[in-house]
């Protein structure tokens, strides 16, 4: 999957839960969800995000059960509305029930560590599978921020989730990794990595970097808000563009395809 515009691909966030850090209760209506989705994809959006649990630090876990009504009729009716999906899940069964709605890609937090039968629904499927680095769930993870190099580490880390999809038959071609910025990470660890994307990138795989209104950026902005980190936002997107990444995931479309065009018209 390319952006044909010679831009990294962007992905519009779109949480359908009533915990999420920065949306939470926002689009749990299927109108308001679906609105928001056809809005992202007509800001740029190459791909819209569906996610039903909260991985906010902190968060408690809801059943599957629950994950699956939330992001269904979603997925369904994005898809009937012309819009691609992709399921931000570390579920196999909500992967699979996501794919077969509609969607087109599993966005997977865990990287497969939560689930064991995830990498076999993906190779089942065919589809790209975005390995994210993770450590544990968001109620405990935090406590899991413990490294000698981080970036080394994650890297790592990320080389080991890598073969172990290879291992189940997912294709190479249909990996993407994502550093997990903010997963068992402290404001130091995301700019570690910020700092060092080429590293990341060094794996030989698309790399997805996903700022988005994350709490560094807070921090590093006086404690704004989560709503209040778009241009934040925006200017690590370019700069990740920039390093190489293949792939940014953000809740403001519009802000980032604009620094994105910019980005791309001034390197020309």
């Amino acid at each position: 999957m390319t952006d044909d515009r010679g831009l990294p691909v962007v992905i519009g966030v779109l949480n359908v839960t009533p915990d999420s850090f920065s949306d939470g209760g926002l689009y749990q209506d299927l109108e308001a969800a679906v609105a928001h989705g056809v809005q992202l994809r007509d800001e740029g959006a190459y791909v819209i995000d569906v996610g039903g649990e909260s991985t906010r630090p902190g968060a408690e876990r809801v059943d599957a059960g629950t994950e699956i009504k939330r992001v269904i009729p979603v997925i369904e009716a994005l898809r009937a509305a012309g819009v691609p999906t992709s399921v931000d899940t570390s579920r196999a069964s909500v992967a699979a029930a996501a794919l077969e709605a509609g969607a087109s890609i599993v966005n997977d937090v865990s990287g497969g560590l939560a689930d064991p039968a995830m990498v076999r629904v993906v190779a089942e499927a065919g589809c790209p599978y975005v390995i994210m680095h993770w450590r544990g769930h968001s109620r405990d993870m935090q406590k899991l921020a413990t490294y000698g190099d981080v970036v080394t580490e994650v890297r790592d880390e990320l080389r080991q989730r890598v073969d172990e999809a290879l291992a189940a038959g997912i294709a190479g071609e249909r990996i993407i990794v994502d550093p997990g910025l903010g997963f068992a990470k402290t404001a130091e660890h995301n700019w570690a990595i910020c700092r060092r994307l080429s590293e990341i990138i060094s794996i030989g795989y698309p790399v997805l970097f996903a700022a988005s209104r994350k709490s560094y950026l807070g921090l590093l902005l006086d404690g704004r808000p989560a709503a209040e980190r778009d241009a934040a936002t925006a200017a690590t997107s370019v700069l990740a563009a920039q390093a190489g990444a293949w792939g940014v995931r953000v809740h403001d479309v519009r802000a980032t395809m604009d620094a994105l065009k910019v980005w791309r018209q001034w390197t020309l």
